[in-house]
């Protein structure tokens, strides 16, 4: 067990890593973050929680999920704190998700000036239109967008 010093109060933990109590106590239900019950029920943190929350945190600007979150950090020490190492090593993994998230956005940046700027404003050879609203059959959310970005050429620049 922890010697008491070196562990943490809730609010000390929440304050210092940015985050809200009630989502330092969701993590911790979630089984992300190592807590220590007082005597009196209260959660105690040891100090590498702190580098936890801010793992979380980079890792949700990236864009995983909390299950891909909560993968990561089972393969780190509760015991210790996690090493320079160790975070090196979950980065990695990262690193073509987010090359893929710059090309993806430089692209979108991109095919957005040229539509615009194409000066095209043709229902008919735009290639966002939705006549009939046929994109309803491939399901919710943006469906041409992305698609046109990366595999079609703009309408404008086209033959």
């Amino acid at each position: 067990m922890k010697d008491s010093h070196d562990l943490l109060q809730i609010g000390e933990v929440a304050r210092r890593a940015g985050f809200a109590t009630s989502a330092v106590r969701y993590y911790d239900r979630e089984g992300l973050l190592p807590s220590i019950r007082s005597s009196g029920g209260q959660r105690r943190y040891p100090r590498s929680t702190l580098r936890r929350l801010a793992f979380i945190r980079a890792a949700q600007n990236v864009g995983l999920s909390l299950q891909e979150i909560q993968d990561a950090l089972a393969t780190l020490p509760d015991a210790r704190t996690p090493t320079k190492a160790d975070w090196a090593k979950l980065s990695r993994a990262w690193r073509t998700r987010l090359d893929e998230q710059i090309e993806g956005l430089t692209a979108l940046r991109d095919g957005l000036d040229s539509c615009i700027g194409c000066g095209c404003l043709s229902l008919q050879r735009c290639a966002l239109s939705n006549p009939d609203d046929t994109a309803a059959t491939g399901g919710p959310g943006a469906r041409y967008l992305p698609a046109i970005l990366r595999h079609r050429p703009h309408p404008a620049r086209a033959g």
